[in-house]
């Protein structure tokens, strides 16, 4: 009735003896063309219709209706709306004729010569849609591709020897995308071997269609009136670079120019020390032209840190022989800054939380593009209407990092890849406040480098991480919950050990997902950390036999960690997509430890987890959070080993809102006996949770706000007087509200 109500609605205003366009259809009408072949040019050549139909959500042409009761209207919310109304589009403005040669020249591109296409409109009585008829004929292939013979001409010469890896194979169909691909293909390779002035439109390809059996021969050849320059391979003469330059420079101040390695500095307020460049300018006197390294010099001076913008020049200098001089104009930042950021969040755990960070940053410390951040902060989460309310945390701290655009290391390692790798050092400091149950002092540090081998590859190996936690001040409620014999959670001691880890740990990540184009795409992150490993077997730590050893005065962690992550995305249509995850993590304390240190542990549950569970209300194993109700409030539980599963069906509604369907299961547990029920064994996959759930997402590009409603359908636990499994029911549901997708 809505559908049929709302087409009433949307046609009834139509100018006399018009009717509403409902969109086109095309209709390849040749036996001789196998069916699936048909498919694929129907659903190409319907494409190409011109106009689009009217919008519509479900049959219901919304934005229509909105054009019609809003326009002509003055008031507040009219006006508002009919911003999102749509005009209406009528059969009129369909040119059959104009629409029948676009499809038809897109036949005759793919290899159909002898298209022909013709349009005509079917009506109802109010709307009415078009009807289109392709006869494409037979497909033409190609039978031979002939370049130019190698001669003492080296353009030629270098042309010919593209061939190898030609886009036109023999015995394929001709398509004139494919012959504009290879000329742009071999443009590239020759401006690898130093034709800079050469252009793909100085190639032409000539084909003769009048052999037999719809065949094609390809002749590629280079045009007679390229330019002689266009025929020459260039070298590098001289480079400079301008490490302070502005649009008010209108002199190259050559005269000014000091050398270092195998370029010039042109910076007469010294800036910068000569060598910033050293890892940057990848070209070099006397080397023949290449775009690739050409274009990694560009990445490397924008990715250096202190520019703004990067401007390039090449200059033909010697009528000689083919050479180019070189000049880089860089535009820095203002090199010291300033800024306030004040940070507002809430979870489904009902916290609520607001972060005021104050960072200082000097893009150029010492003059060789360092990077020096110093940032002040304080955050306050409170519950509200929680089993936790009143326990509010508070945080505050500082956080330096300095880094260096290269690698500082005892090797020599070089690169010429488009990416600057980073040495990067950080220390840190924080308080954390739980309001009526402790305080702890964490201080942290790290030495390590950051770098990536491609555009999806990225290494971070840090060959010293450092974390120090010590409790602070603890309050009488929270021991007498730790010591109470008939609700002994360990967790809760747990969180207040004195935690110190020592060690490096190596991640890699490889990540193609920001590739729109692609139908399956993948993200995969993997780290490894160890920590005090060959000090504790020097030292002959052994908790269990008694043998507790300390470095620097305190008791250390020993454990090696290794986590991962997979996400992989694959692409139903343009506007629906199925999102997997698969995270899997384990920790294996050893020698001075029995269980990893608490800001190591692994937690599970939340709206970027299991969202039919609250944050870290899981595990570890079959244990029972709720359990200990003598408690006031509930610990957050961790454990050593995490396995955790996700898949979620993505749909675009309407506008910017998307819809999901998702599924999420997963649970912790310790690698050694701490509670009962909570240590890994044979049984886990019985022992995990599950849930299901629907969601709303409002995509605005630069923000995702996101609702799930997720419904619990499994525990991994059985509550006193409960059932392990849930009926699916509004009372047991979780609403998570959060920035961003879950993964």
């Amino acid at each position: 009735m809505a559908v049929v109500l709302n087409a009433c609605s949307t046609t009834r205003y139509l100018p006399p003896n018009e009717k509403l366009y409902t969109g086109g259809t095309v209709k390849v009408d040749d036996k001789n063309i196998p069916k699936s072949d048909a498919k694929a040019l129907e659903s190409e050549l319907k494409t190409y219709i011109r106009p689009k139909p009217n919008s519509s959500l479900l049959g219901m042409r919304i934005k229509l209706w909105l054009y019609y009761k809003t326009r002509n209207r003055h008031g507040f919310i009219q006006k508002f709306l009919s911003k999102y109304g749509e005009p209406p589009v009528l059969v009129s403005q369909v040119d059959l004729a104009k629409n029948s040669t676009i499809m038809q020249n897109r036949l005759q591109n793919i290899s159909y010569f002898q298209a022909t296409v013709s349009g005509d409109t079917i009506g109802k009585k109010k709307t009415a849609k078009a009807l289109f008829t392709a006869l494409p004929g037979p497909s033409y292939t190609i039978n031979n591709v002939t370049f130019p013979a190698a001669t003492d001409n080296s353009l030629d010469t270098a042309v010919k020897g593209t061939m190898a890896q030609t886009l036109l194979k023999k015995g394929e169909k001709y398509n004139l995308d494919v012959i504009k691909n290879e000329r742009i293909r071999i443009d590239t390779r020759l401006k690898e071997e130093g034709f800079f002035y050469f252009a793909p439109e100085q190639l032409v390809v000539r084909v003769d269609s009048t052999i037999e059996d719809h065949k094609v021969n390809m002749i590629v050849r280079i045009k007679p009136e390229t330019p002689e320059r266009a025929r020459e391979i260039y070298s590098v003469r001289n480079i400079y670079v301008y490490p302070n330059y502005s649009l008010r420079d209108t002199s190259l101040r050559l005269d000014q120019a000091k050398p270092y390695r195998n370029y010039n500095i042109i910076d007469p307020r010294n800036t910068v020390r000569p060598y910033l460049f050293s890892n940057t300018v990848l070209l070099h006197p006397n080397d023949v032209y290449s775009r690739t390294t050409h274009n990694n010099s560009l990445n490397r001076f924008i990715n250096l840190g202190p520019y703004r913008y990067v401007k390039n020049r090449f200059e033909d200098v010697t009528p000689d022989s083919p050479k180019l001089d070189v000049y880089y104009f860089l535009t820095p930042y203002k090199r010291k800054s300033l800024q306030a950021e004040i940070i507002g969040r809430t979870s489904s755990a009902n916290y609520t939380g607001t972060q005021i960070n104050l960072s200082w940053k000097n893009r150029n410390a010492f003059k060789g593009g360092e990077l020096l951040t110093v940032t002040l902060f304080g955050s306050t989460d409170v519950q509200v209407g929680g089993q936790n309310s009143g326990y509010n945390v508070y945080q505050y701290g500082v956080q330096t990092s300095l880094s260096w655009p290269r690698l500082i290391s005892p090797f020599a390692l070089r690169a010429d890849n488009g990416y600057i790798p980073r040495t990067i050092l950080t220390l840190g400091y924080t308080s954390v406040v739980r309001q009526k149950l402790y305080s702890l002092n964490s201080f942290t540090g790290s030495f390590g480098y950051q770098f990536k081998t491609s555009e999806h590859k990225i290494h971070e190996l840090n060959v010293l991480e450092a974390t120090f936690v010590k409790p602070r001040n603890i309050s009488q409620l929270y021991l007498d919950s730790i010591r109470n014999p008939n609700n002994r959670n360990p967790a809760l001691k747990h969180v207040i050990d004195p935690q110190f880890t020592l060690g490096p740990s190596y991640a890699y990540t490889f990540d193609n997902t920001t590739e729109d184009y692609r139908t399956n795409s993948l993200y995969f992150r993997g780290k490894l950390s160890l920590s005090n490993n060959l000090y504790g077997i020097i030292s002959g730590a052994d908790t269990l036999g008694g043998k507790v050893k300390t470095l620097f005065g305190t008791v250390f962690n020993q454990y090696v960690k290794a986590e991962s992550e997979i996400r992989f995305f694959h692409k139903l249509s343009a506007n629906s997509k199925i999102a997997t995850r698969l995270i899997a993590g384990v920790g294996l304390p050893y020698g001075n430890s029995t269980i990893l240190p608490y800001n190591q542990q692994f937690f599970i549950g939340g709206p970027n987890s299991l969202r039919g569970f609250r944050p870290r209300t899981l595990g570890p194993g079959t244990v029972d959070p709720t359990s200990a109700n003598g408690n006031a409030f509930i610990a957050d539980q961790s454990g050593d080993i995490k396995l955790e599963a996700n898949i979620e069906y993505r749909q675009k509604l309407f506008s910017i809102v998307y819809g999901a369907l998702f599924a999420d299961a997963g649970n912790i547990w310790n690698a050694k006996p701490h509670q009962p029920g909570g240590t890994f064994g044979p049984n886990f996959l019985s022992q995990m949770a599950v849930d299901a759930g629907f969601g709303l997402r409002f995509d605005a590009t630069i923000l995702v706000l996101r609702t799930d409603l997720g419904f619990p359908l499994v525990r991994p636990y059985t509550p006193a007087g409960g059932q392990r499994s849930i009926s699916p029911s509004f009372k047991n549901s979780i609403l998570n509200i959060a920035i961003g997708y879950p993964f």
